[in-house]
């Protein structure tokens, strides 16, 4: 039976893995995630999860290890957070090319230099193109409900991918928030028993991981690329599922504020809420303003996310991740080209806002919203809070 408790985001995350019964858990500790699979070792050392416990001497082996035990078919599970993902950087191209399965929290967190342990969005930015299923919360629960719905997502028969559920660093991670945590029972309803399509096994030997002459590297490219995209809609199935046991809905892409806005903030993240504050204040003053908030970034949800935004006329994107020498933020440069060539194509006002864990304000949000109204953001892109004197 659930029970709402207050507890750490990273300790909740901990314990909805503990509940999904992973079989091998690859560990290395970098801030702001090292609570998550520091509470595993203890739930293993207790004999509350029957797991594997693997203390890997680095991040690039956390997902070696971690592929390699999903080859022979189990359960697996890490995490990790901005250069210890960057350091998975090679390893990470593999496990979709090879229909591994690996759930990973990434702790969001700020890229060196300079050195930075708090949070942005710009060390998975980074790895936006490795092939992985990825997902952001904006809250506790989110992160609760989301990691078990990664196995789910990540094992089904019709995608066998990786699944990376993101959470910001120590902004999340870190805090304390009333969550409703499931019970062994529940969990076993919902997510099925892991049954591998394809494993490593000395009695039936199998080649994974061949090399990709030119002949079949591109084929074998698109082959699990089109299984990214085919998994959009077994995303939201699960989701829909989790939605039928639990009561608590999450959509791909979500809309709020005044339901005919011309004006519309994005938002991915926790800064979501802060965002949900503001909107909320400036439409009982009157202001014609709402907000999408993108959940999944990739496979992109585009025809989800165009549907939200049909009407508008001025969008508001919040990036929390620098693309330097581009010509804006990763997230609008992504919204830019959907609307490339269209003749109902918004005007897109890219705002980089968060960087380094700076704090932005529901005031600032509220001020952002002021400047795009009045048309004071014309470059490509604001990066919001700049000091005068940096």
């Amino acid at each position: 039976m659930s029970k709402r408790i207050g507890t750490e985001v990273s300790l909740a995350v901990a314990e909805a893995v503990r509940l999904c019964n992973p079989d091998v858990v690859s560990a290395y500790p970098i801030t702001p995630q090292t609570h998550i699979v520091e509470e595993l070792s203890h739930y293993v050392a207790n004999d509350e999860l029957d797991a594997a416990f693997i203390p890997v001497e680095s991040e690039h082996s956390a997902m070696s290890a971690a592929l390699g035990s999903s080859a022979t078919g189990a359960r697996t599970y890490t995490a990790t957070s901005a250069q210890g993902l960057a350091l998975m950087h090679e390893i990470l191209f593999i496990a979709p090319a090879m229909r591994l399965p690996v759930v990973m929290t990434i702790a969001n967190r700020a890229m060196s230099g300079p050195i930075s342990i708090w949070n942005d969005h710009s060390d998975i930015m980074s790895e936006r193109d490795v092939g992985w299923i990825q997902i952001f919360c904006e809250n506790g629960q989110e992160a609760f409900d989301l990691s078990i719905c990664a196995f789910k997502i990540a094992e089904d028969k019709r995608v066998l991918l990786p699944m990376g559920v993101n959470l910001d660093g120590f902004m999340l991670s870190h805090m304390i928030e009333p969550i409703e945590v499931m019970d062994q029972a529940e969990v076993d309803k919902f997510l099925p028993d892991y049954h591998p399509q394809l494993i490593l096994d000395p009695s039936d030997p199998v080649t994974m991981g061949p090399v990709g002459v030119p002949e079949v590297y591109l084929e074998a490219k698109v082959q699990y690329e089109q299984a990214l995209l085919n998994s959009r809609p077994v995303v939201k199935e699960v989701l829909a599922d989790w939605a039928k046991h639990t009561g608590r809905e999450y959509k791909v892409v979500e809309r709020n504020g005044k339901p005919d806005a011309k004006i519309l903030y994005v938002t991915m993240g926790s800064l979501g809420e802060s965002v949900m504050s503001a909107v909320d204040s400036l439409v009982e003053q009157g202001e014609d303003v709402g907000q999408v908030r993108l959940r999944l970034w990739r496979p992109f949800p585009e025809q989800e996310f165009m549907d939200a935004v049909a009407g508008a006329d001025k969008l508001i994107v919040i990036d929390r991740a620098l693309s330097p020498g581009g010509v804006c933020g990763p997230v609008a440069t992504e919204i830019k080209s959907l609307f490339y060539g269209r003749d109902d194509a918004p005007e897109i006002n890219n705002v980089i806002a968060g960087i380094g864990g700076r704090d932005v304000s529901v005031n600032e949000f509220q001020d952002i919203y002021a400047l795009s109204k009045a048309g004071g953001i014309k470059e490509n892109y604001l990066t919001w809070g700049v000091k005068s004197n940096a």
